[in-house]
């Protein structure tokens, strides 16, 4: 009998330690979901002027707070849970966990409003951004497009005239090179020619070049038939 009213007095504590855990959490993120929805609000309004960069960056304020309040959120859960895994003493009990359970379910849907029209308004307010800014460059283009226009003419017919200079060096190069290589070409089949007619007119000398090539070459034959003979017999004699 004591250890059952232990046990409920324990869990009458640790339901209690959840409400007040609970409860505080539930004021912070409600305060902080005030602070949210007119950091929204004003971010919004100062994404108009993309051209001016404010001293704090509101859209990474308003990340950071998300983050915030995403963590506050699922501490609310996590408690609820544990709550919820409680035997309820009673209606009142009951009532209570359902009661924390609903504004959790409220304040997770003021966070996704708050966060999805923040994101709708910024892509809004970019697209009008964008719209701004090519108007502008289109009117800047026509008030400064007589005065441009002469000088790209101009620097256009300087590029052209370069690019034919450019294109008239590359083939007078070219030519150039085919010149010297004819002349090469030419060089060649004269002095071919000549050695032709050195041969044909002096037979005898290449009847004698190729007896001199022949007896060298026989020669070595013999030379290296002696060596090789030489060395099988010093072999022979150092092995036996």
């Amino acid at each position: 009998m004591i250890l059952c009213l232990l046990i409920i007095s324990l869990h009458r504590f640790i339901a209690i330690d959840l409400r007040r855990q609970a409860r505080h959490l539930e004021n912070e993120i409600d305060a902080k979901l005030v602070a949210f929805s007119k950091l929204g609000v004003n971010s919004g309004s100062k994404l108009v002027n993309t051209d001016e960069v404010p001293l704090l960056d509101e859209e990474h304020v308003f990340e950071n707070m998300a983050s915030e309040i995403e963590a506050l959120l699922s501490k609310l859960f996590s408690i609820n849970e544990r709550m919820s895994k409680l035997q309820p003493n009673g209606a009142a009990m009951l009532h209570t966990m359902q009661r924390h359970k609903d504004i959790l379910k409220d304040y997770k849907l003021e966070f996704n409003k708050i966060r999805n029209n923040f994101a709708a308004r910024r892509d809004r307010e970019d697209l009008l951004g964008n719209v701004r800014k090519e108007i502008e460059y289109h009117s800047n283009y026509k008030s400064v497009s007589g005065l441009n226009r002469r000088e790209m003419y101009m620097k256009e017919n300087q590029h052209v005239h370069n690019s034919d200079r450019l294109l008239n060096d590359q083939i007078s190069i070219a030519m150039e090179t085919r010149d010297h290589l004819m002349t090469q070409r030419q060089t060649f089949k004269r002095i071919q020619t000549r050695l032709n007619d050195i041969s044909n007119r002096f037979p005898a000398v290449n009847s004698l070049v190729q007896r001199i090539n022949l007896r060298k070459r026989r020669d070595s034959l013999i030379l290296g038939l002696i060596i090789g003979f030489c060395t099988f017999l010093m072999l022979l004699y150092a092995f036996h």
